[in-house]
């Protein structure tokens, strides 16, 4: 209900029916209860409010009847205590209270709005009326004193009423001298002296005498500011304030646009106070449906309907009172009646040249020549960030303890995105740190609206919590709005408007999505529209109440398997790059997509994640994409659902391929033969070539283009990857020859075809052979061809690992620093993808440049990390886990523990001997010479050095370690022997030489 006691007094239903209060004693019982609202008021108090000193006999009972009598007519309760009667009504629903707390926030005009005539003027003789009646009216004067927020014939009045307030008289005079008649306040003023001189026997005071000096001096009178006053410091938006101000001074109407809690309204306030000349406030959000939008605006002009042109329209009053001056009119929170809006601001723009209006709404006004600035969320960047800076400042004012540093700041900066950089969201989640650690602030914010749920008790209903903001936005929708807002959740990562029309279903959706984003739920960027996560949760919430949830997901997730099955053939061709844009722009609905059907429709789930596989390998999101197959493999279980074997396949080996994951038991993994079910060839290439890695390097006796069994499909890109794995199981064999005959046949067909990923392994299999025929030059040539296409695609864990062996080469060159350069790029590449074998590899490289500059604690340190990280369970990941082990040896060799280098030189040994990896086994030979040379066994230094040079075939040697050692050896055998003892250790064979290794 609502009360008014400012003026007669008026009872009203929320219908707006209005409850007649007869009698003057029940009218001062609830003007009693009125007073103190909300609050108990004791049975002595209202004896003595309401008789004073003389009270009847049973008083007692009279009160109680009279409550009895008001419970019957209010629908609101009157509840009784041992204490006395408490009146439940909130503060706002009394317009007295309303206006002592619209007085203490600042907001004069909107408080003498409620004015309607002396206070409690009907409740007949009641002792404690005349008492608070004063207290309200000296407020208001006191109001009116201080803040210039009525006209000149307001004042008039309350002078004639009160002419020895020599404050009130001042504004009267500015007033008059600041509309040209400077005549009548001299006259004024002059009355005015008289009165005192004569009644109070003084003289005018310093403030009367000020404004009397400035309409003498013809001073121009600074512009009367009717702006609501901020009880809190501006942070974060200095250039949009200079912004809508140059906006300002070249259009007549601007319009700042955004959604419940941009911080539309005090950027609006920030910029009318910058403004010289008259500027008045017009808050639209209290007004109803139907609400009389040009009333709102005469009654903070101050205009009333007791002079001229009485009985003419409201737009004609505001015309007469502002065609000839010079004002900014700011209407906030328009949105709601914004054809009202428009159709005034249309109006006086038209008639009043020098009016200016800066409008703020969730949906722009529509009138010819407005000129809209969308109002951003606050940069969320770092600790200097504004969003973080408003955070700080407002923790900073509920909890004088909290200080913002390297422990608060990461949880801050957290929260600032969590909440899209929205400055109300902001304050709320700010205003926790009273009572709550920042970190469980932070933690907490997957509940956001019942964590928001505390605002200021001052401020408007709908800004008090997070979910009243977006509430207000929600009720100004109609019904296919609503629908089509609700279904939009769906979408994790914006949608277009293709995507939204064919999930959302509902009719329309070319013209129902621009108008939502006309009204601040959705913003648009280029083609693409997206939800503020706040907005979004709220909506999301209303699709589960609507019990749409599982039937949008679903099609959601069908609609993003059409997309990307649409997309596969352009994966592997010239078109590439293009495509590959479109699905990242996607990426966000792909992973939701996946992870719905994984717990809705697993055969739905293994169909996008098969046609997502190459997706995420080619951006070089190979951990991303594993853990996402994970989750559909363990939802799956261990076997493939009848008609998905190809798929399963698929997400099984995709699900291990980075080695940071455990195999789900029973399903196909590393080192597995093929699943029965699958008869093959592949109908998705991506198959040949994850199975080839995880599979690992086939017998390399005899190189072959179907080693693996009906793997090849017969497209060009299978062919060219074919030649590819042909090539490099010709390295592992050592026919250099042979593999750059391959590797060039491959890049011819991928090179054909346009595909940049191919090409880009291709031309990094080829700097290693220009490697293996000692060309660093050349090989660094190929690799940064191959690092170009990397980049083109962004293939950043593929670029990662690049760059880490370029660095290797540089280290071999001794040029360390340029290496380590390399490694830190490498480790910012991989560490932002999450990628562990890359980061392992990148660790290996700086361990590795440490040992070569003499720095064996550093290596040490670098090769611990690196084994700690590197994975397991597929080639390559077990390829650097030995080259780790390596350079552990190598370290320990350099710092004399003998015992220690030969413990991890066999830790190598033995994974290179269960995963086949001949090139492996070379490296712990040459490895094991520098052991047997430390052991002053030169001739077995010879047979070891031979031996890896007879599994390496023709690859030339430009490791440093083992030149030094090859020198060292020749120095103490001399030439023949040495030789002689290499050739030997060449002719030992595979066998052989891992006998050699094991005695």
């Amino acid at each position: 209900m609502r009360f008014g006691v400012l003026g007669p007094m008026v009872v009203r239903r929320a219908d707006g029916a209005e409850v007649p209060v007869g009698g003057p004693r029940l009218r001062a019982l609830l003007a009693v209860l009125l007073v103190d609202a909300g609050r108990v008021v004791g049975v002595d108090r209202l004896v003595d409010a309401l008789y004073g000193s003389s009270p009847p006999v049973g008083v007692a009972n009279a009160v109680q009847s009279q409550v009895s009598r008001l419970r019957a007519l209010l629908d609101v309760e009157v509840e009784r205590s041992a204490a006395g009667y408490r009146l439940v009504v909130d503060r706002s629903e009394v317009d007295a209270l309303l206006f002592e707390d619209l007085v203490a926030r600042g907001l004069p005009g909107d408080a003498l709005a409620l004015w309607r005539g002396p206070a409690l003027r009907d409740v007949g003789d009641a002792p404690f009326a005349g008492v608070v009646a004063a207290r309200w009216e000296e407020l208001r004067l006191r109001a009116v004193e201080d803040h210039d927020v009525v006209s000149v014939g307001v004042l008039r009045e309350l002078v004639a009423e009160f002419p020895l307030r020599e404050r009130l008289v001042a504004r009267l005079m500015r007033g008059l001298h600041r509309e040209g008649r400077q005549a009548e306040a001299l006259a004024l003023f002059e009355r005015t002296r008289l009165v005192l001189a004569e009644e109070l026997g003084s003289d005018p005071s310093p403030a009367l005498a000020a404004a009397h000096l400035e309409v003498v001096r013809g001073e121009r009178s600074p512009g009367r500011h009717v702006l609501p006053a901020q009880l809190t410091s501006f942070v974060g938006r200095a250039e949009e304030v200079r912004l809508v101000g140059a906006a300002l001074s070249v259009s007549r109407l601007v319009t700042l646009l955004g959604p419940g809690g941009a911080g539309k309204t005090r950027l609006a306030v920030e910029v009318a106070a910058l403004d010289p000349g008259d500027v008045f406030f017009v808050d639209l959000a209290p007004l109803g449906a139907g609400a009389d939008v040009p009333q709102a605006v005469l009654t903070v002009l101050g205009l009333r309907e007791d002079r001229v042109r009485v009985g003419s329209s409201p737009v004609e009053r505001l015309v007469a009172a502002l065609a000839d001056r010079p004002v900014l009119l700011v209407l906030d929170n328009c949105e709601h009646v914004v054809e009202d809006a428009a159709v005034l601001a249309g109006a006086l723009l038209s008639a009043c040249p020098g009016l200016r209006v800066l409008a703020t709404s969730r949906e722009a006004l529509g009138v010819t020549g407005e000129t809209v600035r969308p109002v951003p969320p606050l940069a969320v960047d770092d600790l200097d960030s504004p969003a973080v800076r408003l955070f700080a400042d407002r923790a900073v004012a509920v909890n004088p303890s909290f200080v913002l540093d390297g422990v608060s700041g990461p949880a801050v900066v957290e929260i600032c995105r969590a909440l899209d950089g929205m400055p109300l969201a902001i304050e709320l989640a700010a205003a926790r740190v009273r009572s709550l650690p920042v970190a469980e602030v932070a933690a907490r914010l997957g509940d956001r609206f019942r964590l928001l749920s505390r605002g200021s008790r001052a401020a408007a209903p709908r800004h008090r919590t997070l979910h009243a903001v977006v509430e207000w936005s929600w009720d100004l929708l109609d019904a296919d709005e609503r629908a089509l807002a609700r279904r939009l959740t769906v979408f994790t990562d914006g949608t277009t408007l293709e995507s939204a029309a064919a999930v959302c279903g509902v009719p329309g959706t070319d013209e129902l999505l621009p108008s939502l984003v006309d009204k601040s739920l959705v913003e648009v960027s280029g083609q693409r529209y997206r939800m503020l996560d706040t907005i979004r949760a709220f909506c999301a919430e209303r699709l589960v109440e609507a019990g749409e949830r599982d039937r949008f997901r679903r099609a959601h997730a069908e609609w993003f398997l059409r997309v990307v099955q649409e997309a596969s053939p352009h994966l592997l061709r010239g078109e590439q790059l293009v495509w590959l844009g479109r699905l990242s722009a996607e990426h966000g609905n792909f992973k939701a997509a996946v992870r719905w059907a994984a717990g809705g429709d697993h055969g739905l789930a293994l169909r996008l994640m098969a046609e997502l596989g190459w997706y995420f390998w080619v951006l070089g999101l190979r951990t991303e994409g594993a853990a996402l197959a994970d989750e559909v493999v363990r939802a799956v279980g261990p076997a493939a659902p009848e008609g998905f074997a190809e798929e399963y396949l698929l997400c099984a080996l995709g699900a291990t391929s980075t080695g940071t994951r455990e195999p789900l038991p029973g399903a196909p993994s590393a080192k597995h033969e093929l699943p029965e079910e699958f008869a093959g060839p592949p109908t998705r290439p991506f198959l040949t070539m994850l199975w080839g890695m995880a599979y690992g390097v086939p017998d390399v006796a005899a190189p072959s283009l179907t080693a693996r069994g009906n793997l090849i499909g017969p497209d060009p890109w299978s062919q060219a990857l074919a030649l590819l794995g042909l090539g490099m199981q010709y390295q592992y064999a050592g026919r250099l020859p042979d593999a750059r005959t391959a590797h060039l046949g491959a890049l011819a067909g991928f090179r054909a075809l346009g595909e940049r990923w191919g090409m880009s392994v291709v031309l990094a299999q080829l700097a290693e052979l220009a490697r293996a025929d000692g060309d660093l030059g050349g090989a660094v040539v190929f690799l940064d061809e191959a690092l170009e296409l990397s980049a083109a695609f962004g293939a950043t864990e593929h670029t990662a690992g690049m760059v880490a062996q370029r660095a290797e080469w540089a280290c071999h060159r001794g040029e360390f620093d340029s290496a380590w350069a390399d490694l830190e790029r490498a480790a910012e590449l991989a560490r932002s993808q999450g990628a562990v074998e890359t980061l392992a590899q990148v660790r290996l490289g700086m361990a590795e440049v440490c040992r070569r500059r003499g720095d064996l604690a550093g290596a040490r340190r670098w090769c611990e990390e690196a084994l700690r990280m590197c994975p397991t369970g597929w080639f390559g990941p077990e390829e650097t886990r030995s080259l780790i082990h390596i350079a552990v040896g190598r370290t320990a060799l350099a710092e004399g523990d003998a015992a220690r280098a030969r413990a991890a030189f066999g830790w190598a040994l033995e994974s290179a001997v269960e995963w086949g990896n001949a090139m492996i086994v070379a490296r712990v030979a040459d490895a094991r010479a520098g052991l047997a040379l430390a052991s002053g066994d030169a001739a077995g230094t010879a047979l070891l050095l031979g031996a890896a040079r007879g599994l390496r075939g023709t690859v030339a040697v430009v490791d440093p370690d083992v030149l030094g050692t090859e020198r060292a050896a020749r120095a103490a055998l001399g030439d023949v022997v040495f030789d002689a003892e290499a050739a030997r250790g060449a002719g030992l064979g595979r066998d052989g030489v891992l006998s050699a290794l094991c005695a």
